[in-house]
């Protein structure tokens, strides 16, 4: 097992450990993965009907605050007391924490709470782990991302870091994740988003940056004005040769991961909600955006490719932001049209789950199917519906390769589609199982070896992948409540599951699966 811990410990385990082959321990960012699928396949564990347990749990310090959202994990760290494995996460008042995974009381092996103009709120984002697992990253309410060491927590202070994010941290939000990707000619980003706190008030302008982790230069794209690619002032000037913000405001990113890079295609996505759309005002509201793995776009503001919905105006009359969700990239199963190779799920507040081509988004309308989700949508006016903002998880079938996106919503239901073939190999979404109601929606869900977990009123439920029928009859899991959620979401690791309620301060529960596969996993 590989060690990680102090940053001047270096070069050798870096290379020893790198990221790209993310162990069976590793959680390193939302989703887990850089596509966040929140697909573990190199989890063993498995829930059998009556045995599994609720292992331990216990508050966070006080004025801690509620941690809204998912830990990341890291294996084998190197710390002042011994090797540990460590949780990593953001509360909604800047606490940044890195906890002790495996005691089974409070053990803070370090914490950082970086003051500036940033409000606590609801739903800030997930952290990430570097390459190598030397470094992991955090939002600030400085408007900044900050580089620690995992082991002690001892801060990066040069090479550009802290890198701003944004330069109106009391109306720009860090609610989406910081993720991390590494691109086809083998540069490393970390993407950091921004969006608007809650009741969408004040001059924000949301927009992707991205570092290079090799060097620490940085691009912005802004989703309004975005022929300038600078981190916009407060309040400042918005025409002339002096420009240095934007007139039209209030469109973000909103999505749980951030920003989604795509392998495939080698870009790097972005959704936005609220906000004007005009391109030919280089606004970009209500969008969906392609760019370059470095940040940048075609030139003069324009993105490399974008795909809008034809009912755009509707969704920023009815705040029903087509960006509350990232997209879900779908991996093309056998059989699929060379045209259709690279393709995705995206869905929003009006609760229309729409399938578009990553290799060409279409511009307004161009989606290759959209269609009501089954617990109520509104793809034909664009009107506040079934709230898809949880980030759906996506699952390859071993037994066939056929490839699902598991979508939950906050108050309409759970539901599971299949990516489908038609005779010419083009692909569509066909329902497979629904669980309708607002006592079966959920959060983020995360899956493992043909099985999806979520929370879900104040329950971690696990349902079969195929069929939706659940896995748990009896056990601990089915009498124990946790103190509800928000966008708390879990994760899965070396069998066990590890989620935040929304307590204030929130609870660490830490779930055990008693089933483990002695060979082979999915």
């Amino acid at each position: 097992m590989c060690k990680r811990g102090y940053f001047h410990l270096a070069f050798i385990l870096a290379a020893i450990c790198a990221w790209a082959g993310a162990t069976a321990t590793d959680w390193p960012q939302f989703g887990y993965d850089q596509a966040h699928s929140g697909f573990n396949r190199q989890e063993h564990g498995y829930p059998t009907p009556d045995g599994n347990t609720v292992l331990f749990h216990y508050s966070l310090p006080a004025g801690t605050d509620i941690v809204d959202g998912a830990p990341v994990y890291l294996a084998g760290v190197q710390t002042d007391s011994g090797t540990k494995n460590l949780l990593f996460a953001l509360s909604n008042n800047g606490t940044q924490l890195a906890l002790n995974a495996d005691s089974p009381s409070l053990d803070v092996v370090w914490s950082h709470k970086p003051t500036g103009a940033g409000n606590t709120t609801k739903g800030f984002g997930s952290p990430a782990i570097g390459p190598g697992g030397e470094f992991v990253y955090f939002y600030g309410f400085d408007g900044k991302v900050h580089k620690y060491a995992v082991g002690d927590g001892s801060e990066v202070t040069s090479g550009g870091w802290p890198q701003v994010s944004t330069l109106k941290p009391n109306v720009d939000k860090g609610a989406g994740g910081l993720s991390i990707a590494t691109a086809q000619d083998g540069t490393t980003y970390l993407y950091s988003v921004t969006d608007g706190y809650i009741g969408d008030g004040g001059d924000y302008q949301g927009h992707l940056t991205a570092i290079d982790l090799g060097n620490g230069s940085q691009k912005v794209f802004n989703s309004l004005c975005s022929e300038l690619t600078i981190h916009f002032v407060a309040n400042g000037t918005t025409s002339g040769a002096g420009q240095n913000d934007c007139s039209s405001r209030q469109s973000g990113i909103w999505g749980r991961p951030g920003a989604v890079y795509d392998e495939g295609t080698d870009r790097v996505f972005i959704m936005t909600g609220n906000g004007p759309f005009d391109a030919g005002a280089l606004n970009w509201g209500d969008s969906l955006l392609a760019l370059n793995p470095d940040g940048s776009g075609a030139g003069n503001g324009l993105p490399m490719d974008s795909y809008t919905p034809d009912t755009y105006a509707n969704l920023q009359g009815h705040d029903a932001d087509f960006g509350s969700a990232s997209i879900a990239i779908l991996p093309a199963p056998p059989g699929t049209a060379a045209a259709y190779q690279h393709i995705a799920m995206a869905g929003g507040k009006d609760g229309c789950v729409r399938l578009v081509n990553l290799a060409d988004l279409g511009g307004v309308g161009g989606e290759i199917q959209k269609f009501d989700f089954a617990g109520g949508g509104s793809c034909t006016n664009g009107s506040n519906s079934s709230d898809i903002k949880p980030q759906p998880a996506v699952w390859v079938n071993p037994s066939d390769h056929s490839t699902w996106v598991y979508i939950a919503t906050y108050s309409h239901g759970f539901a599971a589609y299949k990516v489908a073939l038609d005779s010419d190999g083009k692909p569509s979404l066909v329902k497979q199982w629904p669980t309708n109601g607002t006592a079966s929606s959920g959060t983020s869900p995360v899956v493992a070896n043909g099985v999806i977990y979520y929370m879900s009123g104040s329950k971690l439920r696990a349902l079969d992948a195929v069929t939706g029928d659940t896995k748990l009859t009896a056990g601990s899991w089915t009498t124990v409540s946790y103190l509800g959620q928000h966008w708390q979401s879990p994760i899965i690791v070396n069998g066990r599951i590890y989620l935040f309620d929304n307590a204030n301060p929130s609870n660490l529960w830490v779930y055990q699966l008693d089933g483990v596969f002695q060979g082979g996993f999915d």
